[in-house]
């Protein structure tokens, strides 16, 4: 009786608890406070769509973005904006590559970002021309910042 007792207890804790704290997790648009929907405004249109992990990541920037200085803060907006105009291939492209970067060697990593670094200083012809030499390359633009 007391085991049986004990599981309902557990049960219905579990029913009624479970809930609530996986809401406060992933909460809804509406649910989050003025300044986490300033910082990430560039989102809100699909906000309600996001799985509760990348809500979470978001969550997670927004609570940090004080903290930042002004050229972070920009480069923050900047991403966001950028990311919620791309189509969902787009950002699963932009999560291959990332993670491909990421699985690179430290200096295999750093000559890329060096190579990175002297394409962003070419005159914007020079740039143009190279992008149409090697189309590949036109869905990282946006990932360079």
């Amino acid at each position: 009786m007391v085991k049986a007792y004990c599981a309902a207890i557990a049960l219905f804790l579990a029913v009624v608890l479970l809930p609530a704290a996986y809401a406060a997790a992933d909460p809804q648009w509406s649910q989050l406070n003025e300044s986490q929907r300033k910082v990430l405004s560039p989102l809100a249109a699909e906000w309600d769509t996001l799985r509760p992990w990348q809500r979470e990541k978001m969550l997670d920037i927004a609570r940090d973005y004080p903290k930042m200085n002004s050229a972070q803060q920009d480069r923050v907006q900047k991403r966001l904006t950028d990311w919620s105009r791309m189509t969902p291939f787009e950002r699963d492209n932009a999560r291959k590559k990332y993670q491909q970067f990421q699985s690179l060697p430290p200096e295999k990593q750093e000559a890329l970002r060096k190579k990175w670094r002297e394409y962003q200083n070419l005159p914007e012809s020079k740039r143009e021309t190279l992008r149409q030499q090697h189309p590949e390359f036109d869905d990282v633009e946006h990932l360079a910042d």
